[in-house]
């Protein structure tokens, strides 16, 4: 397991919305769109029960543009 395994959904967003992002709208099905009006970036973040596997994790901070382990902190 790396460093990134073990988040689930609810500490993913917390942590996102440290990083000045918001919810902006619904997508399909489970999945969500999150804004940052600072770095004008949009994620995708899915809305499923459990921990989130860690590669998902590692697409979303990387669409996000925030390295990993600015995430962690």
């Amino acid at each position: 397991m790396g460093r990134l395994s073990g988040f689930r959904y609810k500490e993913i967003v917390r942590r996102m919305k440290s990083h000045g992002f918001e919810f902006d709208r619904q997508a399909a099905g489970s999945h969500e769109i999150w804004f940052n009006p600072v770095t004008n970036r949009y994620t995708t973040i899915p809305n499923h029960p459990g921990e989130m596997p860690e590669g998902t994790l590692r697409a979303i901070l990387k669409q996000a543009g925030i390295e990993p382990q600015d995430f962690l902190r």
